[in-house]
């Protein structure tokens, strides 16, 4: 194939590997031309999302340009929701789902969210994620693992992609070659994975080969550096990780998508038109892009750069056409599935709301505590989430124990207004709850030092408090009386708040 073929014809090739979000409820113009002219995939985000009847309307109207078109999301359940993004998600995340240990209750989990992406119009669903949360101060990954050891990740994940895929909506596993060890949010900078060949393999790649072994269709590369197979690239940048290692190593030979291409990681070195190009001559066969760059001139961008790398003979014609031929048979496979899959409505909080329940554990002080006889005063500690937790996205305890003891109390409190010292514990957390019940609510209390203090301050003045930690479990108040969700979806704060209030279920826990 040469670099010289007509204009028109390696401009389609383009537009065919980007995956771009747009903004609004309704098809842009330029999204609908742009699809028409050889665009194949769509990225769906919260501010897409009102209904899920306006959704369906919204996918139905982009098909009306390309039946085999790839409607994809960023849907997790758990702590990154999008389809849910304004309640919180119906369904626990990963880590729950780990801590339970029921591959039969993962795939019924996944099954009913595929049902609702299906009933939506999406195809793609850029989740599980497979990353081994090996290292417990890893800000990104953390309660969207399924945990810390490989052989449970491996299962779930395998479980999740069956269960997912049964519904008509294909998987993706993410984020190869594994994010779990690392101490850097790769949406602002580069991490490092520095382990070994032998460790990456027997620690991070478990996931990625069980997902390959249940016919997963499509894996996300991730935005960091593994010296052991590449020194100076990041694993979306690296050909010996996607090709040598993902591709030959692990025998994958479906789609290969980036993760968001304008994140910190990859773009702070190349910007967002090099990473692209060096994405795909890497092979990445489809980039992400669009989850802040949503607009039509990043898109023209990108397909510049990608027409000139052509050109200018920075990127092989071949390897451009070999990606559109992959994003190709991955949007006729996963039309397929999709009018294949098993009809019937999400469960819902049916399924989601079994699933938090069995997650949730107590420490013997709690159970000991329970069941709250009076309204408590909750106090919420909030942390910074990262960027792939949406940040309007609600969630906690008050709401659900409001709805179950009236005349519940609550406040949020931010370590940026305990440091200004705009926000006092004693005025805003002791003296609301002095008489009555204390409930303290925290968010991964253990990465973050301002909220482990104020979790040993306030159960120090108040012993007979109850810590609900949303996050992942620690150490910070081992004496206290705990309760531990594993996640921070709706479906886990209804959870808690059953415990909470309901003798029989803190026996059960």
């Amino acid at each position: 194939m040469s670099s010289s073929m007509p204009g028109g014809e390696l401009r389609r090739l383009a537009l065919s590997v980007l995956q771009p979000g747009f903004v609004g409820t309704e098809a842009p113009d330029w999204i609908l031309r742009d699809i028409g002219d050889g665009l194949a995939s769509v990225v769906l985000f919260s501010r897409n999302i009102v209904s899920p009847e306006q959704v369906a309307r919204l996918t139905a109207r982009l098909r009306a340009e390309n039946p085999d078109l790839i409607v994809a999301i960023d849907e997790e359940a758990g702590d990154v929701t999008r389809i849910e993004s304004a309640t919180g998600s119906s369904r626990p995340g990963n880590l729950a789902l780990g801590t339970v240990d029921d591959t039969e209750l993962t795939e019924a989990v996944a099954a009913d969210l595929g049902r609702q992406l299906r009933a939506a119009g999406v195809s793609l669903d850029y989740a599980p994620s497979a990353d081994v949360n090996s290292n417990p101060d890893n800000p990104i990954i953390g309660v969207r693992s399924f945990g810390s050891d490989p052989d449970v990740v491996s299962r779930h994940t395998a479980a999740w992609i069956r269960g997912l895929q049964s519904s008509g909506v294909a998987a993706c596993a993410k984020h190869f070659p594994g994010h779990g060890d690392v101490a850097v949010d790769s949406h602002h900078d580069l991490p490092a994975y520095p382990a070994g060949r032998d460790e990456i393999a027997a620690q991070a790649l478990p996931p990625f080969r069980a997902a390959v072994a249940v016919g997963v269709r499509a894996v996300m590369s991730g935005h960091l550096l593994v010296p052991a197979y590449d020194p100076d690239l990041p694993a979306t940048l690296s050909r010996p990780v996607l090709q040598g290692l993902l591709r030959e190593e692990l025998g994958f030979d479906g789609l290969v998508v980036s993760d968001a291409i304008e994140m910190g990681a990859v773009t702070r070195r190349y910007g967002i038109d090099g990473a692209t190009v060096k994405a795909v001559a890497a092979g990445v066969d489809a980039v992400c892009v669009g989850g802040e760059s949503a607009d039509e001139a990043t898109v023209v961008r990108l397909v510049e750069a990608l027409v000139a790398a052509v050109r200018g003979g920075r990127l092989p014609p071949e390897r451009l056409a070999g990606a559109a031929d992959r994003v190709r048979e991955f949007a006729r496979w996963s039309a397929g599935l999709r009018a294949a899959g098993a009809a019937g409505e999400a469960a819902g909080d049916g399924i989601g709301h079994v699933a938090a329940r069995r997650a949730v554990r107590l420490t013997g002080a709690a159970r000991a505590a329970l069941p709250l006889i009076a309204a408590p005063h909750v106090v919420e500690l909030v942390p910074v989430t990262n960027m792939a937790v949406g940040s309007q996205t609600p969630w906690g305890v008050a709401g659900p124990l409001r709805e179950r003891l009236p005349g519940t109390t609550s406040v949020r409190v931010r370590g940026q207004e305990l440091e200004e010292g705009s926000v006092a514990l004693d005025s805003c957390a002791l003296e609301p709850a002095a008489g009555r019940p204390l409930v303290i609510v925290a968010r991964d209390a253990a990465r973050h030092a301002w909220m482990s203090r104020a979790v040993t301050g306030l159960t120090a003045a108040r012993p007979d408090a109850i810590v609900v930690e949303m996050g992942l479990p620690g150490t910070v108040t081992a004496a206290a009386a705990q309760i531990f969700t594993h996640g921070a979806s709706a479906a886990s704060g209804e959870a808690a708040a059953e415990v909470l209030t309901d003798a029989a279920a803190g026996r059960a826990g």
